[in-house]
């Protein structure tokens, strides 16, 4: 595959020899008569891009002679273009003003092809969660700021810790990929659905949400969506600024940070400190977290961007301790599960090297990650009581090389992304003391799992872009993931019972992901576009090795996902901007969880499940400071074929936990420097058991924000979540053994905050 790369890009790789040339240069502000911006990409047709300085300036030599299209890129702004007429011997003047990005429709993403891309170019949909929404909300929980991408669920299990919907049921399973500028945050292996906990979400600069497989680009796992959060870039003067913010039960944080540029290096740091005592009994959480970013210019237009990110979290009562009908609307500051808990440190370093040529970009990243976790799920202590001790560490690099090729404005991307991952498990039974529903104690009694469990994966891959005209343009991909697991057991192999253990074993998989897709630019107000995608996901090391009392786990085959989907968006009058997608996705071979009547529970494999739905967002700009914006989606997701065992048979069900219908609606007012915004978000009903007798009807919710300047550097920052004090559940099941249960959601709350802030943003 790698040799196939290779001799495709040396075989179509025409570099422009010029028969004349000249340079062009100018200065890129932030808007007409602006100020000037730094770390903006500009780009010519057959030169190599280079990034404005701190003054806003640039300068592009040896380009050739006649018509080009300067193109001026930076996240979280518009992308801004210019016709330039370059003459032979001479330099030609290019000044650009650039705006904001509309919230609902970016005009440049990073995911699709993990670099900056125009967003009429991209046959996908992508949900954009901007600086300015995190700078502005300035989240307690990922859930504030997600949800408001349209079709895109997440709720609250606890401290920090959430579980996701994006494109399929609002799931713990390992469907999603979670990525830090670009870099998985844990191997395929070791999935955490609470990933973005152990990302510092309020230092992030955005977060983009790729919806649908992604397998062809990012291979396993990206099979609801992909989860990219972007790290701040260092500012070009030297700046700090600190925020403080107390509120309901104890909560409190405090978030630093600090940039500045010297030479040809940028810096900054991001801390972030928070408690809080738990609305609930038993819940209290602390985490501290830190990122270091160090970017350097390096000669000839080549750059480096250092990472480095930590994070320890040491939540009390792990999971969404969910409560029996009665205790949940009498008493739900009841907790059943108060010894239950979780401490997770992480820690990834990574250093991404970028050196642009006369139509090409070598990028290559190296990269190390630690994770650990200790845990005592509280899900599982009426039916399968253990505590545990999971990690690996990771070693590896995601390298690519880029081509532009003259013919049909082609562009080759071949790649390759290289993990070993060594980690392991540690799990003892344990024996709880009880107290009528809570449980009050618990001794170890035996160890019942002791592994260790290396993932290995090298996964090339090549993705090539045309452009039949100006306006449509074709894309397609293709990658073979070769990937792996080598497992020791540390114990004897049990075969039998609760806890069965299989013997040592090697388990590999090997995956051919193709993609296709088409855009057609009709203007400004509409683009269309159309795609087809596979995804795909190996079992992660649990799901294989951690047998419980399923007949054979190590058997278990890889989820595969096909989708086909088509979209429009575009933007009117300047003013509103919109995003429309349908979809449709079959899984076949899903790996579930089959609930006994006994409430406990084994890791199967599915026949097929379907995935359908529509998405939509709309935003508008409306007078006199307002402005609206509009997030829905309508959804359905049913097993196809599912018989778990004789007599029990799911097909045509819709799955648990899978809401028809997620709304979320925001009103804005500026005044000045003053800011204002409510908030109504709606999730719709769905079944809490796989049989479809149980349903739990939905529930509503009012958020009010306001933040005003009272001096030049300070701002107060207020906020209430649901205002209604409405009585809603972040999760309901049921089970025969213990009927309806539900997981109460946090009651109405006040924070109350000061921001200080002096030199660069």
């Amino acid at each position: 595959m790698a040799a196939l790369a290779a001799l495709a890009i040396s075989l179509l790789a025409r570099p422009a020899l010029a028969q004349g040339a000249g340079s062009v240069e100018g200065t890129v502000t932030a808007h007409a008569g602006g100020a000037p911006l730094a770390g903006v990409r500009i780009a010519v047709d057959g030169a190599a891009p280079v990034v404005t300085d701190g003054a806003g300036h640039f300068r592009i030599a040896r380009v050739a002679a006649g018509s080009h299209t300067l193109v001026a890129t930076r996240l979280g702004l518009a992308a801004a273009t210019q016709p330039i007429s370059i003459a032979e011997g001479q330099t030609a003047r290019a000044d650009l003003a650039m705006r904001d990005e509309s919230t609902v429709l970016p005009s440049i993403v990073v995911s699709t092809t993990r670099e900056v891309q125009r967003l009429g170019e991209t046959p996908a949909t992508v949900g954009v969660v901007s600086s300015a929404q995190l700078r502005e909300q300035r989240p307690t929980h990922p859930s504030e700021v997600m949800s408001q991408v349209p079709g895109v669920w997440v709720s609250v299990t606890g401290g920090e810790g959430h579980t996701t919907s994006i494109r399929q049921p609002n799931t713990t399973n390992p469907v999603y990929l979670y990525l830090e500028d670009g870099v998985p945050t844990r191997s395929t292996g070791f999935f955490n659905h609470n990933a973005l906990y152990e990302v510092n979400i309020p230092a992030a600069d955005r977060i983009e949400v790729l919806k649908g497989p992604s397998s062809a680009l990012y291979g396993s796992d990206a099979i609801g969506g992909v989860v990219n959060v972007e790290t701040r870039a260092p500012g070009q003067h030297s700046g700090f600024e600190a925020y403080g913010e107390g509120g309901a039960y104890g909560w409190g944080r405090l978030l630093l940070g600090a940039t500045g540029t010297r030479g040809h290096d940028g810096f900054r740091a991001d801390v972030n400190v928070t408690r809080t005592s738990g609305w609930r009994e038993g819940t209290d959480y602390t985490r501290q977290s830190g990122t270091l970013r160090w970017d350097r210019q390096l000669a000839g237009g080549a750059s480096l961007k250092t990472v480095l990110a930590v994070s320890h979290i040491d939540q009390q009562t792990a999971g969404a301790s969910t409560l029996l009908s009665a205790d949940y609307a009498a008493n739900p500051t009841l907790n059943y599960t108060p010894i239950s808990f979780r401490r997770v440190s992480a820690l990834r370093l990574s250093a991404d090297y970028e050196r642009p040529g006369r139509g090409t970009l070598l990028s290559i990243i190296p990269f190390f990650r630690d994770n650990s976790m200790d845990l005592l799920p509280n899900w599982s202590l009426t039916y399968d009581p253990t505590v545990y001790s999971t990690g690996h560490h990771s070693f590896g690099v995601l390298a690519k090389y880029r081509v532009d090729v003259d013919a049909l404005r082609t562009r080759l991307i071949g790649g390759v992304d290289v993990d070993y991952s060594p980690g392991g498990r540690v799990e003892d039974l344990i024996q709880p003391t009880r107290n009528g529903q809570v449980f009050t104690t618990y001794e170890k009694v035996a160890r019942v799992y002791d592994y260790d469990v290396t993932f290995r994966g090298v996964s090339p891959y090549l993705q090539a872009e045309a452009a039949a005209t100006e306006r449509l343009h074709f894309t397609g991909g293709v990658r073979l993931d070769r990937i792996g697991f080598r497992y020791d057991n540390h114990l004897d192999a049990v075969a039998t019972g609760k806890y069965r253990r299989p013997a040592d074993a090697s388990v590999d998989y090997t995956h051919l992901s193709p993609k296709l897709g088409a855009t057609y630019e009709a203007g400004r107000g509409l683009a269309v576009f159309a795609s087809y995608t596979t995804g795909f996901r190996s079992p992660s090391e649990g799901q294989l090795f951690r047998q419980g009392q399923a007949d054979n786990t190590v058997g278990l085959k890889p989820v595969e996902a096909v989708s086909w989907e088509g979209g429009a968006r575009g933007e009117v009058l300047g003013r509103v901007g919109y995003q429309l997608s349908a979809y449709t996705m079959t899984m076949t071979d899903d790996i579930l969880t089959l609930v006994n009547p006994d409430g406990t529970r084994e890791t199967v494999n599915a026949g097929k499940t379907l995935h359908r739905g529509v998405e939509a967002g709309l935003g508008i700009r409306l007078p006199a400071g307002f402005r609206a914006d509009v997030s829905w989606s309508r959804a359905l997701h049913r097993y196809e074929e599912w018989s778990p065992r004789a007599g029990l048979d799911y097909a045509g069900k819709e799955m648990e936990s899978a809401p028809r219908t997620i709304f979320d609606a925001r009103l804005g007012y500026s005044l000045a420097d003053a800011r204002f915004s409510a908030e109504w978000q709606r999730i719709g009903g769905y079944w809490m058991d796989a049989d479809n007798t149980h349903r739990y009807p939905g529930h509503a919710l009012l958020n009010l924000h306001a933040t005003v300047p009272v001096a030049r550097q300070v701002e107060l920052v207020g906020r209430m979540n649901n205002v209604l004090d409405r009585r809603y559940a972040e999760a309901a099941q049921y089970t025969a053994a213990r009927g309806d249960e539900f997981a109460p959601g946090m009651p109405r709350s006040m924070y109350l905050g000061v921001q200080y802030r002096v030199g660069q943003r």
